[in-house]
């Protein structure tokens, strides 16, 4: 299962052996929005004209062609390690193209499309408690069709992404565990291997929201304590809850691989600003979706979020540097330079 190839089982292996550099921090581009937001996931049009000559209410966005399109180039940039997507994208590029077969890159697609991913145009699902629900089948991820035996070959991916909400409702994290359970001992018979993600709740889950980051650290050890080695997530994927939560679940564990998760886009700042401080306080892999896909430039600002963690720049350097690229490519920018070296408050709440 462990391909030296790529990077990111040779970084994982020199993680998991206390020898990693900062060089080793993982980087994954989370192109799996089809799943959750439908149309509007490869991002708007800022072009201004709509392919399809329809301009809806809230404005025009790519397609499906460009969204496969931006996968490609930053595949070929290949500075990530982890590139996530939907079942059907890894079939066409994986499978059909085979666009990762001699690329350092490990392809990953989303496992399962819990309800509170679930963010369509005019949707309400996703104000309901997380509910399990599973697109894909594991067989069509690895191999594009139904197939009996694990041990052949796999032409598309061997990694997904596994995602559970805890709501502190007893019946709703009962059937999410129970879900997780089966996905566990299937994904260990057909030989896939996952990474874990874990949401603060979804819902009010009727505790302070200073403890919300304890509730989830106690929800990811409880929950993976009865698991052994076999069916254990290769890292996990968690909110930014700050540098105490974070720095308490990674000294936990030293054998868990603690990653965080983007967001929302937020100003330039903000996406520079957490990757930073996540690294600092013990995280080993982020999984940056809409702060890639959102910006301006995805192929700069990936490189610069690659210099902040290899400590090449910092955060604001890396801001007024992409502002920099921007005005020498003639990309037209969002934001101000001014209003990008700014910080949200909740970003605020953590530096």
């Amino acid at each position: 299962m462990i391909n030296f190839s790529k990077t990111l089982d040779q970084k994982l292996a020199r993680i998991l052996a206390g020898k990693a550099t900062r060089r080793d921090f993982i980087l994954a581009d989370a192109k799996d929005a089809d799943m959750a937001f439908g149309i509007t996931a490869p991002g708007p049009n800022r072009a201004g004209t709509c392919p399809h000559g329809y301009n809806a209410i809230d404005g025009c966005y790519k397609t499906l062609t460009d969204y496969r399109e931006q996968i490609r180039a930053v595949v070929q940039q290949g500075l990530i390690d982890i590139m996530l997507l939907s079942a059907s994208n890894v079939e066409q590029l994986a499978i059909e193209e085979k666009l990762f077969r001699n690329s350092p890159i490990t392809p990953a697609a989303r496992a399962n499309d819990t309800t509170d991913v679930w963010a369509v145009r005019g949707g309400k699902y996703a104000r309901f408690p997380s509910r399990h629900f599973r697109t894909a089948t594991l067989e069509h991820i690895k191999y594009g069709k139904l197939e009996t035996n694990p041990h052949k070959p796999f032409t598309g991916a061997d990694l997904g992404l596994y995602s559970i909400t805890f709501t502190n409702d007893l019946e709703w994290d009962y059937r999410a565990l129970e879900e997780f359970h089966d996905f566990r001992l299937e994904a260990e018979k057909k030989r896939f291997r996952y990474f874990l993600e874990v949401f603060n709740p979804n819902v009010d889950p009727g505790i302070e929201p200073a403890k919300v980051g304890g509730f989830l650290n106690d929800s990811i050890i409880r929950c993976l304590a009865g698991v052994t080695r076999a069916g254990r997530p290769l890292f996990l994927k968690i909110p930014y809850n700050g540098p105490g939560p974070l720095e308490e679940l990674v000294s936990y564990d030293s054998t868990l691989v603690v990653g965080i998760l983007g967001g929302s886009a937020g100003t330039t700042l903000d996406a520079f600003q957490l990757i930073h401080d996540a690294q600092k306080y013990g995280a080993k892999v982020a999984l940056f979706g809409r702060k890639i896909n959102l910006s301006e430039h995805p192929l700069a600002f990936i490189e610069f979020l690659r210099c902040i963690t290899d400590g090449e720049i910092s955060p604001v350097e890396a801001v007024r540097a992409y502002h920099g690229v921007l005005q020498q490519s003639g990309i037209p920018a969002v934001r101000s330079l001014e209003e990008d070296l700014n910080l949200s408050p909740t970003q605020q709440c953590y530096s």
